[in-house]
């Protein structure tokens, strides 16, 4: 038994493309950039890429809060905040490869 779930609808892989296609499963769509919009609601699909493939393999997502700082979980526990997507970046989590975003709840 796992600690999530993964929302129907989306293949249940490690892909960039299941990850894409479960955010959008929450209404998130492909955006161009990071910055703080106001009215919108932003996440950063974090990944690192297979030394074999060159394929990037998710590791990781953040979610941008109105103030414009993100949020992530790092492991089981209590969320962490940051001021730049930047500051996850490194050999864990990788970096932040692509962004969506939707209409703020």
């Amino acid at each position: 038994m796992g600690i999530g779930t993964w929302p129907a609808g989306a293949p249940r892989v490690v892909t960039l493309d299941a990850f894409i296609k479960a955010f959008e499963t929450k209404g998130y769509k492909l955006c161009y950039n990071n910055s703080r919009e106001d009215g919108l609601e932003k996440v950063a699909i974090y990944a690192k890429m297979d030394q074999i493939s060159g394929v990037p393999i998710p590791t990781h997502a953040a979610l941008q809060l109105e103030t414009g700082e993100w949020t992530s979980k790092l492991g089981p526990f209590e969320d962490v905040r940051h001021r730049t997507i930047d500051d996850v970046n490194g050999p864990v989590y990788g970096k932040a490869v692509c962004y969506m975003s939707r209409p703020r709840p």
